[in-house]
């Protein structure tokens, strides 16, 4: 019955925040009223007193939109026919499982499973369609959070059984410790909690796939942004973009951000076979935080904006990507056709391919176990600091 009840508010306030004319970002709320697969999409807005402001639609439970000192800081569109038509991750939920299998199957028990393959030999990002594609029910609005829902059916793309996956978006205000200041200040945070239980022995790893970029010019690239990665190693690929079960130690190559802050862009074309593979940086970084979440994961600042994100997670690995994909052919908010590298993305998660090496960390989930990540993207200015 409360499940009921949280549902009709849901309805109530979605309808309310489409009354609204636009967001602090410009986003109008009408342009993702749609009804896909049957169910209604909307955009829900988070707030908090600090001024952060949060868009988020179902349709993927993707971050559209992140306001901080008036700068809109994530890439994505403003429209959710957008999101289907061009099927970028820009703030997506990614699942079942985020990154490839490798020869589109695991043994999980003993059993060989097979999964949808791709044409090319692996299963990518858990198949099509996948989590980013799906309507989220939404079951439970605040001001502040959204819980969204997804239940994946048994044996959807190949993944056996019924996931029942939940996502709670929260704006929320944390203490950080200002070494300016000499003392704890409060600062804005997005928060994503996720939990899932599932009907039968499956695997899960699951992310969100939030193209950042701080400078508030979506036009601009990232590679003067200054980047700091708590992570002594990288997973490396093969010459086809699947991990090959090795780690590389990162001092003195360009994937070390471990012992200061270096700007993006300082080493990323360097003669270097993994950057090589993949045009760029798109590499699992393994952390040394031991999935404990009060320790930094990673950081990046700009210089301009005065702005800087430090992330928080209780995953295992953070997968980086500096955006080598984007072409600059793709209309975006406000018009902006987003350029090659305007964006860095970190993506909480387990290492891709675990089903198939049995030394990375586990990634099965069973009948009475709860999967749960959290995840924080926590804000500061240099004015703050």
């Amino acid at each position: 019955m409360k499940e009921v009840f949280s549902v009709i508010g849901a309805l109530f306030l979605s309808v309310f925040s489409f009354a609204q004319s636009t967001t602090q970002s410009g986003l109008s709320p009408d342009r993702f009223d749609e009804v896909i697969d049957g169910k209604r999409t909307g955009l829900y807005t988070l707030v908090t007193s600090g001024g952060m402001e949060a868009c988020v639609t179902n349709y993927g439970a993707r971050l559209v939109s992140l306001m901080y000192q008036g700068k809109d800081l994530v890439l994505g569109f403003d429209n959710v026919s957008d999101y289907r038509k061009y099927r970028q991750n820009y703030g997506a939920t990614v699942g079942r499982y985020v990154g490839r299998i490798y020869g589109a199957s695991f043994v999980l028990d003993g059993q060989v499973v097979k999964l949808q393959e791709n044409g090319r030999g692996v299963t990518s990002h858990g198949g099509y369609p996948g989590f980013a594609d799906k309507v989220w029910d939404v079951i439970g609005y605040t001001d502040s959070t959204l819980t969204l829902q997804y239940v994946s059916p048994d044996r959807e793309n190949g993944f056996p059984g019924e996931l029942t996956v939940r996502l709670t978006y929260s704006i929320t205000c944390r203490e950080c410790y200002s070494e300016k200041e000499k003392r704890f200040v409060q600062t804005p945070a997005l928060e994503l909690n996720y939990e899932a239980t599932t009907t039968e022995p499956t695997v899960l790893n699951l992310t969100n796939h939030s193209f950042f970029n701080l400078s508030g010019n979506l036009q601009n690239t990232v590679m003067s942004e200054l980047l700091m990665v708590n992570s002594d190693s990288i997973a490396t690929f093969d010459e086809n973009k699947n991990l090959n079960g090795a780690f590389l130690p990162v001092e003195g190559t360009p994937f070390d951000f471990c012992h200061q802050p270096r700007r993006i862009g300082d080493r990323i074309d360097e003669d270097n076979e993994q950057l090589r593979i993949t045009g760029g940086y798109d590499h699992s970084f393994v952390l040394n935080t031991c999935g404990d979440d009060s320790k930094p994961a990673a950081s990046v600042y700009d210089e301009d904006s005065r702005i800087r994100m430090t992330v928080y997670t209780t995953e295992p690995v953070l997968h980086i990507y500096s955006g080598n994909g984007l072409k600059g052919n793709t209309p975006g908010k406000q018009g902006i056709s987003y350029p090659r590298r305007s964006a860095i993305c970190f993506e909480a998660m387990h290492l891709a391919d675990s089903p198939n090496h049995p030394t990375f960390p586990t990634t099965v989930l069973r009948p009475g176990d709860t999967y749960r990540q959290h995840t924080a993207y926590v804000f500061s200015s240099l004015s703050a600091e």
